[in-house]
């Protein structure tokens, strides 16, 4: 895997980075856990357990007699969760050993788009479910991403802004475009794909998905300045842009996928 991107973040910026995905993106996750049906006593996965929110949630609908794994190259923000029924474990998804038939669930949000060889990924994954099982992934497509308005300088500079991410994806041999081919790399595997959706996420300045890019493109501002892209000017006004109420923009799609895997394969 390409070193992850935000794994240099300074502690509490990325910290409340995660907290803003989180109740950006929380409710259309619990959603889509909820089709499937997840409740007492299953075994579940979390690949990327970030803040631990998710991971929290599932705890609950399995309850004792359920358990859920979290794993995570970055565990520091979910080391204090103490529920018995939840098991930690600090390393890389590839690197995991679980047995064949372990998962009831297994979910992954934003993740997979951060690894080049993803369909070695997406077989371990597969494995690793029951017959039966169930796989929900929500992956980003930065395709989808573009300013309302492309003729004033801020909506200019959110463009260049976004060949700058496009430009950073494909220096690390990363295909910015992952959320839209996930269905069609699913269809290779014995799984009944339930629902299938994209939601591009069209906000204003102020809005969970604005503030969340905002921090992420501070964070990452020196990585994007190395582009050749954009400029110091571009990305204060990508921020500006992110703060105004009456500015429009497709931030990123998210691609949601609920597949369960066939009983007999």
């Amino acid at each position: 895997m390409a070193e992850y991107i935000f794994s240099s973040s300074q502690h509490f910026s990325e910290l409340e980075r995660l907290q803003t995905l989180e109740r950006a993106f929380d409710p259309a996750t619990e959603q889509r856990l909820r089709s499937t049906g997840v409740s007492a006593n299953w075994c579940c996965l979390e690949v990327g357990a970030g803040a631990g929110s998710i991971t929290q949630w599932l705890a609950t609908r399995v309850g004792p007699g359920g358990k859920v794994t979290a794993v995570d190259l970055d565990t520091r923000f979910i080391q204090t969760l103490t529920l018995p029924n939840v098991e930690i474990i600090s390393g890389d998804v590839r690197q995991a050993a679980f047995a064949p038939g372990t998962f009831d669930l297994i979910h992954v949000r934003y993740v997979l788009i951060h690894i080049p060889d993803v369909e070695a990924v997406l077989t371990q994954l597969f494995s690793w479910l029951k017959p039966g099982g169930w796989l929900v992934l929500e992956e980003p497509d930065f395709g989808a991403t573009r300013s309302a308005d492309s003729t004033t300088a801020s909506g200019q500079s959110f463009d260049r802004v976004n060949q700058a991410v496009i430009q950073v994806f494909a220096d690390r041999g990363l295909d910015h475009e992952f959320g839209v081919k996930l269905p069609g790399l699913l269809q290779k595997f014995d799984l009944e794909l339930v629902s299938v959706d994209s939601d591009a996420h069209l906000a204003n300045g102020g809005s969970g998905i604005a503030k969340l890019m905002k921090m992420s493109t501070q964070q990452l501002a020196q990585t994007y300045l190395e582009t050749g892209k954009v400029t110091e000017l571009d990305l204060d006004r990508y921020g500006q842009l992110a703060d105004d109420p009456l500015a429009w923009a497709i931030y990123y799609a998210t691609v949601g996928v609920v597949a369960q895997k066939l009983r007999i394969s």
